[in-house]
């Protein structure tokens, strides 16, 4: 989204934001807590969380280097509906929220983008819950290994893609149960479409993950 502003904007920008580390399990910004500014990844993985009525947590979205999180509480003046959570290491700038609507009111390709955005987001958080309605655990499972796989494999990497993700992690992306999950990744394992070691799980049969995750669109 900074492509889009000038040098002007850019130098005006890096005087007032503010940038942070963040390991594995460290909280970025809470569920209910004020929109102080737009955050924005420099790099490491995210996991966007909502905590469900029977208090079990569900993740929403995953973010990376590039991403930007918790504008539509700035936008829509509103707590954070969501948390961020590292999922590891992660290096996150945050924009304050004065300089963001200086941004929205004053640049328009930043505005656009921003619109585009939040469709984009809204799009994919519809068909989410529309999956997590409908699709057997086992479409489901392959569908969140996929939407890992898009979403972190490095560009032009030809290894098999692997990631190091807790079986609650994989259970809250699913919406199931830490055991339903650990159950299901056994069978895939047993079909040779994945390894695992420790935590780390290799995808080896994306093939045959996208043939189970579409078997009901």
């Amino acid at each position: 989204m900074l492509r889009c502003c000038n040098e002007a904007d850019l130098e005006a920008i890096s005087l007032v934001k503010t940038c942070h580390q963040y390991t594995s399990g460290q909280v970025i910004f809470s569920e209910g807590s004020r929109a102080l500014g737009l955050y924005c990844v420099h790099e490491g993985k995210i996991k966007v969380t909502k905590t469900g009525g029977d208090g079990k947590e569900q993740i929403i979205r995953l973010a990376k280097g590039g991403d930007m999180l918790g504008y539509r509480g700035l936008v829509t003046d509103t707590l954070h509906s969501a948390s961020a959570v590292a999922l590891d290491d992660c290096t996150v700038c945050m924009i304050p929220k004065q300089q963001f609507f200086h941004q929205l009111k004053n640049n328009g390709p930043f505005a656009n983008l921003l619109i585009q955005l939040l469709a984009n987001v809204l799009q994919e958080a519809e068909e989410r819950m529309l999956h997590l309605a409908y699709k057997p655990v086992r479409e489901r499972l392959a569908e969140a290994l996929l939407l890992l796989m898009r979403t972190y494999r490095t560009e032009n990497d030809l290894q098999p893609f692997s990631l190091s993700i807790s079986r609650d992690d994989l259970g809250a992306l699913m919406g199931t149960t830490k055991e339903t999950t650990t159950r299901m990744l056994s069978e895939f394992k047993g079909e040779g479409m994945l390894t695992t070691r420790g935590s780390a799980i290799t995808i080896l049969a994306p093939v045959r993950l996208v043939e189970i995750a579409t078997r009901y669109d």
